[in-house]
This record gives structure tokens, sequence and C-alpha cells, in this order.
């Protein structure tokens, strides 16, 4: 019996020293929408984010991934939400924080049951209303007023932030891929400018990647629509998120990518697991 109980505590010991080593690695938190995580994350619907490939580029003995972007969020709606408030009691120095907005920031402001646009644009503007689904009233900001206030409250708690530009579309037109550098990629850039940190203009790299490979070869990767990729999408979506970070000047984060992805293996299914759009 005291030998029983002499290898549960050492058992016991050994575990929680596992957990207080996994605790202290950096971590880098994704947040997002649905281009980001799909669904649950589990490929529902034959779709991927490219947050849910990504984690198979980093050395996981070093560095955590946490992938906390959720389907049908915008910059404003993720805040407003309270989505943010989770992910920043998570956050601690030395961590980072990757994020892209953008695809879901269009529509109504007020109005309807998903009412979660936010101005366009980068400006200190903002617009009272009464969300009618609700029937409470709102401030809303524009698009670059959110991504400065992600980046703030993550430079606040000592971690690093990382605005990317949002993924292009799956549209064309003479053989090239719509841009969105006059819009929410162009808003994004100056976000992160304003604020103080890094960019990855995810936008361009991903779009002269599709045109590298052609349309014909891009199309598979978008197995319903125009906006939500497939497993190979996502792989090569994640491959253009990594490019972007080694081209990064002076990124700490660049110290924690492999050489060569790990295999990626899908987690199983959940049973209530359904693609959020």
């Amino acid at each position: 019996m005291r030998r029983l109980s002499f290898l549960v505590g050492v058992i016991t010991l050994l575990a929680g020293g596992l957990f207080a080593a996994d605790d202290a690695k950096p971590t880098v938190f994704l947040i997002g929408d649905s281009t980001v995580k799909n669904g649950q994350g589990t490929g529902g619907g034959g779709m991927w984010g490219w947050g849910d490939l990504i984690g198979s580029h980093f050395d996981k003995s070093k560095v955590k991934v946490e992938n906390r972007a959720l389907g049908g969020r915008s910059s404003r709606s993720y805040y407003t939400e309270g989505l943010w408030d989770k992910v920043l009691a998570s956050v601690k120095p030395g961590d980072f924080v990757l994020m892209q907005f953008g695809h879901n920031d269009g529509g109504d402001l007020f109005k309807g049951t998903r009412p979660r646009s936010s101005l366009k644009g980068n400006g200190e503007e903002a617009q009272e209303g009464t969300v009618e689904q609700t029937g409470k009233q709102e401030t809303v900001h524009t698009f670059g007023w959110y991504m400065r206030k992600y980046v703030a409250d993550t430079k606040a708690k000592g971690a690093t932030p990382i605005v990317c530009s949002l993924i292009p579309r799956n549209d064309w037109t003479d053989g090239k891929v719509h841009r969105a550098n006059t819009s929410y990629g162009k808003w994004a850039m100056e976000a992160a400018q304003a604020g103080g940190a890094q960019f990855i203009d995810l936008n361009e790299i991903i779009a002269k990647r599709y045109e590298e490979l052609g349309q014909e070869k891009v199309k598979p990767f978008f197995p319903q629509e125009h906006t939500h990729t497939s497993l190979e999408g996502a792989k090569v979506n994640a491959a253009c998120v990594v490019d972007g970070i080694r081209g990064l000047k002076d990124s700490p984060l660049k110290k924690f990518l492999l050489d060569q992805p790990e295999p990626f293996i899908p987690p199983a299914p959940k049973a209530s697991a359904a693609p959020a759009k």
C-alpha cells in the first residue's frame, strides 16, 4: 500500500511538473472568423480554416498554439460578444496574438439577426444606435478602431500583436485574384501601423500564391463557395501565413517555427460539429 501511494505521488508530481512546464511556454493565440477556424475545427462540411493547420508548423515543445477564432464573427462582434475578453484573460507576457478579420465586417449596423458590421476605415468616427434584435444601445466603431483595440490590449499584457490582412476569396478577373488592398486589407495595415504592431499582408501573399498555381488548380480549394477552404486550401494558406511570419523583421515568433511542418492528423469530428460561417 505504501509503495502504491509512493508511485501515485511520483506520478502526480511528474504530471504537475509537465503541466507547469506547458503553462510556462509562450502561447500563440489566433483570433478571427471562419477562414481561421471553420466550425469546430474538425473539417465539418469538408472545410477548414488556416488556423486549424498552422500548429503543425510550430515546435510544440517550445510553444503552444490556441485557435480561438470563431465563425461568423467580425472585428466588432468578436469584441462585443465578449470573446476577446476571454482570450485576453489568458494572455501573458511573452505570448503572441495573431489576428485576422474583415470577411464579416460588412452588412447591417443594427438591423436583422446578425448586426455585426463595423464602420469602414481606420478612423475614430463612431455611430450610436439600437440593436434591433436585442433592443440594446451600442456604439459602433470603425474596423480599424477594433483592430487597434486588440493591438493595444495585447501590448498592455506584454504580448506581441500581429495583424494579418484577410485571406482572398476565390474571385478572379483575367487570371488575377481580386485583392482587398483598397478596403479591409488596407485598413488592417493602417491599424497595425497606428498601433505599432507587426503586419502580414496575407491577402497579397496568398493572392500571389494562387496566381502561381493558376485558377484551375485553386478551384478545388473552395469546395462549396468562394470563401471557405478545403483541407488542401487551408494547408496552402497556413503555409502562406508562415511565409509572412518569416518575413517579419526582428520577430521572436520566427524562432518557434519548424523547418518542415509536421504531418497534420485531423482531429476526430465531434458529435455536434457543424460549420459556422
